[in-house]
This record gives structure tokens, C-alpha cells and sequence, in this order.
């Protein structure tokens, strides 16, 4: 039987892995990508899955790693992105680090020549066409203006951001609750609030004084010159811009005090840090207007500083850069559709996940669901308890909708695990690392199975 073919925008690494996914499963693909015709401002050659930053996929531990068991779950799956990543590795520690040149040349080889794959140069400006009925957008976050807006229009003008304006996240269980505490401003409870929705840290006059000090003089990053000319905007001000507008700026923006008792010492503070929760699963909580340009060095310094978090283990840094992703959350269905246009699927970047191997985990679930759909089988998302599910449960819903920024894989996005040692006591560190990423690939494994034989 022919199928009509997917097509895929973008040739990144999401794209590239689509491509690869949707021609394996025999469906024949053709994957757009625009470069040479019209050139980014970031990336120097044609290739595809060009890498423009590093050259590392970071740690390649899957027993104690996250990022490390995704690629551990990837190369189950067939992946040509770690098959490319494993035989072009350079010397990297514990981390995966490729020879870029070569990876992205055999990755384009690979495409190029498969049988089902045909590989066109040029813009899509604007939706694709209609007859066009399945179609995967990875197209990253240097994705073409013309696209860009089009995909605007479609979703909502506010669920498409150009600049990731990140506030750092903590992982809970790194709080110290001992000077932290959980209330809501005013004790409000709100939609689906009980009044203690918020953890609290709290500062005499003293500590936020020394706090501004330490956010005015520390080492900040710079915008490239190809996001000087984006502004940001006023609701993303990075914290020490603000700062840098008088002393008593934030005690009256993110860090007032209004409405917060401290029920350790029964006083309002002198000026309070808010964190909010921030996915489903309550294990990651993230500071509420943190936005910042420091580096990520002086982050982990000045945020400590502040009570109750001298100890905390951040899941994610904060940022400031040009980018384009969509409100994945609110737009998405739980196989990567847009909601308003179902013939359209999203991957990579554009969806809200951060950094090489997520984007392209994410273009191998969509390659396999639209493949899946092409060929009329039926189909399930991974198991939550994997690193794809819950990448994919993320960006799909089990964030938070109204505070979304990008993320990378980390345990604190996995379920908790209910186990325990020989004393009874709950699995903590590396034992209980290791029974995380032992349930995720033995789930993941009963998944490809049964997805085996939904096929045959």
C-alpha cells in the first residue's frame, strides 16, 4: 500500500528524529528545512541536525542520570540521533560530546539516503497547505517569522513567546521548611487553592539589603547580537533590572510582604521570595517573577542566600533569551496535536523542552505517533514513569499552563516511587535514582512490546 507522505518542518534534531521515526516505520516522509535558502542568524551550514551551541548531550549515565536515561530509552527505541551521537563521541567524562561536523554530516547521509525520505530546501512562510494532512512543526526556536506568526494566529497571540524569560526552579524536598513555610497572600484559596499554595522565604532588613547588593554586582550574561534587537517585556524584567531601579523596587513587586505572616517568628517580613508550584506531581516549585540574566554560577551563590533556600538543589537556572515556543500546556493534545488544528503536530524546541536530547525525544514520539496514525494503528504515549512520558506529560499538561517556560528532563518530572530499604525506611539518593530509572526502562520496554504488536 502507498501512504501519502508526513511532512516535517524543520531539519534540526527534533525534525531530523521524526524523520527517521515516521520512514522506519515505513511511511514515507518529507522533511523541509529551509537553510541555505534563507539562512539563521545561528546556524553556519546546511546540514542537518546542525548542532550551534555545545557539542554535548550531557551525562550519559542512565542509572543515575535523567538526561542519561533518556538517551538510554532513545537508543531503545531506534534512535538515529544517539545511533549518529554513539559513533561520532569525543572524549567527555561521563557525558555524551560529539564530533559536531561529523555528526551532522552522517546524521544528513542517513536521511538522505533513505528510501522513504526526501529532503526539500525552502521556506514554509505561513500554515502549510491543507492537502498537507499530517504535518510535524520542529521547527526550533530560530523557526521563520512567517511560520511563526501563522502559528500565532492560530493559538492565541499571548501562547506564543519570543523570549524565554525563566525563573529558577527548586526542587522541593531541597526547601528547608524548618524557615520556609506554605501560605497563600491573604490566606486566599482561589480556583483550586487551599489558602497554602505558596512556599514563603522570608527576610529581615538586613538580608534583602544584602540580597540587592549581591543581585546588582553579580556577573551577568549578555544577549547575543541576533536577540539585542528583541525587547523584553515588562512582565519578564529580570530581577536585577529591576534592582537596578531603586533598593526598594522588589519589596514592592515579587518580593512584597504583604498578606504573609511568618508563623515561625508570628511577624510580617521584611520582604518574602515566593515559590509556586509547578507541575502536577508537587515535587518542583519555582520562584515566582525570579526571571534573571545571571550566570548560572552567581545564580546557585545569590539564591542561596535567601532563607530556607541555602541547601536547595535547582532543577532549572533562571534565563533571559530570544526563543519561540508555544504554550504546549494549554495548545496540545497528549500526542503533540495543536488542539485548534489536529492535522498539525509540534516537536523539539517549539514545544517547551530545553536542550539537544529532549528536542530530539520529542521529535521521536512524534514521528512514531503521526507514523502510527498514517498507518491507522493504535497507539499510546510512553509510560509516565519513563523519561519520554514524562517529558511528553509535561509539556502536555502537567505543567503549569499559566507559568510554562521551557524544562529540561530531570527526576523531579518523573512520579515519586513508593519503595523502601531493608529498615524501612523511603529509597533516597542514588538507591532511589536507581529505582527510578530501573522502573522507567522496564516500563519503557513493556511499552515498545506492546507497541509491537499493535503493529503486527
Amino acid at each position: 500500500m502507498t501512504h501519502k507522505p508526513v511532512h516535517i518542518i524543520g531539519g534540526g534534531l527534533a525534525g531530523s528524529e521524526a524523520a527517521w521515526q515516521v520512514a522506519s516505520a515505513g511511511v514515507p516522509v518529507v522533511l523541509h528545512e529551509m537553510r541555505p535558502v534563507r539562512p539563521t542568524d545561528a546556524h553556519k551550514t546546511d546540514g542537518l541536525a546542525e548542532l550551534v551551541c555545545s557539542n554535548s548531550f550531557r551525562s550519559d549515565d542512565k542509572e543515575q542520570n535523567a538526561v542519561g536515561l533518556l538517551h538510554e530509552e532513545m537508543r531503545r527505541c531506534g534512535s538515529l540521533i544517539l545511533r549518529e551521537g554513539d559513533k561520532t563521541a569525543v572524549p567527555a567524562g561521563g557525558a555524551l560530546a560529539v564530533d559536531r561536523d561529523a555528526f551532522s554530516e552522517n546524521v544528513t547521509k542517513a536521511l538522505r539516503e533513505h528510501p522513504l525520505v526526501t529532503v526539500e530546501r525552502g521556506e514554509i512562510a505561513g500554515l502549510p497547505p491543507q492537502d498537507w494532512d499530517s504535518v510535524i512543526i520542529a521547527t526550533g526556536p530560530l523557526t521563520s517569522p512567517a511560520l511563526a506568526q501563522a502559528v500565532r494566529e492560530l493559538g492565541g497571540e499571548n501562547e506564543l513567546a519570543f523570549f524565554d524569560a525563566i525563573a529558577p526552579i527548586a526542587y522541593k524536598e531541597s526547601i528547608n521548611l524548618d524557615k520556609a513555610w506554605f501560605q497563600s497572600r491573604y490566606d486566599k484559596e482561589g480556583p483550586a487553592g487551599t489558602g497554602k499554595d505558596y512556599i514563603n522565604c522570608a527576610m529581615n532588613k538586613e538580608q534583602y539589603y544584602a540580597f540587592i547588593d549581591a543581585l546588582l554586582t553579580a556577573e551577568k550574561t549578555e544577549f547575543k547580537e541576533w536577540e539585542k534587537d528583541t525587547p523584553y517585556f515588562e512582565g519578564c524584567m529580570p530581577i536585577e533590572v529591576m534592582a537596578e531601579r531603586g533598593p526598594e523596587t522588589l519589596r514592592f513587586g515579587p518580593m512584597k510582604p504583604v498578606g504573609l505572616t511568618n508563623p515561625h517568628t508570628g511577624e510580617r517580613p521584611y520582604a518574602v521570595v515566593q515559590l509556586r508550584q509547578d507541575n502536577a506531581l508537587g515535587t518542583l516549585y519555582n520562584m515566582v517573577g525570579f526571571q534573571t540574566k545571571m550566570k548560572y554560577a552567581e545564580q546557585t551563590r545569590v539564591l542561596k542566600m535567601i532563607p530556607g533556600l541555602e541547601d536547595a538543589v535547582f532543577a532549572r537556572l533562571g534565563g533571559l533569551h530570544r526563543n519561540t515556543f508555544i504554550n504546549s500546556p494549554r495548545l496540545l493534545d497528549p500526542f503533540l496535536r495543536m488542539k485548534a488544528m489536529p492535522r498539525l503536530r509540534f516537536a523539539g524546541q517549539i514545544t517547551g523542552c530545553e536542550g539537544y536530547v529532549e528536542s530530539a525525544a520529542v521529535g521521536l514520539m512524534a514521528g512514531r505517533f503521526a507514523a502510527a496514525e498514517r498507518l491507522g494503528a493504535h497507539f499510546t504515549a510512553p509510560p509516565l514513569t519513563t523519561a519520554m512520558g514524562a517529558m511528553l506529560n509535561h509539556i502536555t499538561g502537567g505543567a503549569n499552563a499559566e507559568t510554562f517556560q521551557p524544562m529540561n528532563i530531570n527526576f523531579g518530572l518523573f512520579p515519586e516511587i513508593d519503595l523502601k530499604d531493608a529498615r524501612g525506611r523511603p529509597l533516597r539518593g542514588t538507591d532511589k535514582k536507581k529505582a527510578v530509572t530501573s522502573r522507567a526502562l522496564a516500563d519503557l520496554d513493556s511499552w515498545l512490546k506492546a507497541q509491537e504488536k499493535i503493529a503486527a
